[in-house]
């Protein structure tokens, strides 16, 4: 019950505070592991954060959802996830004649770029360098440097990039 509260105080009022460096103080107690020059937007969800980290230089975008209560949820370096995205660990089994819950890890690796209204399912580890397009549903591995895009995602293209670059998320400053 404690935890419910807990969480509940994270989502509703520590994670839509205007400054990028209280909630990253809320969040380095909260969450598995938090990297350098990773932030976090305003309005991000997260379910059970004990089981989710994320790597160095991501930027995790407004409205995202982050869910750790089926598995763990490991985000690498590097990784752009963009606004109203949601990655679950936990859903139903759609076999189970009882609704049964059914749960699974999520690993996203490095140099990820994942764009608007995503949705990744329970068991799905995204490849290094892949690049996932906007209202694309991931429903089963994806290998390295692919682009995909669909309903289910399916590899549409290769990505030709050397992967050179560190995110460094500061819009203030443009």
């Amino acid at each position: 019950m404690l935890g419910s509260i807990k969480y509940f105080i994270l989502n509703s009022f520590v994670l839509r505070i205007p400054s990028r460096r209280i909630r990253k103080f809320f969040l380095k107690r909260v969450l598995q592991k938090i990297g350098d020059g990773t932030n976090f937007l305003r309005f991000v969800e997260l379910r059970n954060p004990k089981n989710i980290s994320v790597g160095n230089h991501s930027v995790i975008n407004q409205r995202v959802l982050l869910d750790g209560r089926g598995g763990k949820l490991v985000i690498g370096d590097n990784v752009d996830i963009a606004q109203e995205t949601n990655i679950w660990t936990l859903g139903h089994d759609p076999n189970s004649d009882y609704h049964a819950a059914k749960g699974g890890d999520v690993v996203i690796e490095d140099y990820v770029w994942i764009a608007s209204r995503v949705t990744i399912l329970p068991g799905v580890r995204i490849g290094r360098g892949v690049v996932v397009a906007a209202n694309s549903v991931v429903t089963k591995d994806i290998p390295p440097m692919s682009i995909v895009a669909g309903v289910p995602a399916k590899v549409i293209a290769k990505r030709e990039s050397q992967l050179l670059y560190t995110l460094n998320y500061k819009p203030w400053l443009r």
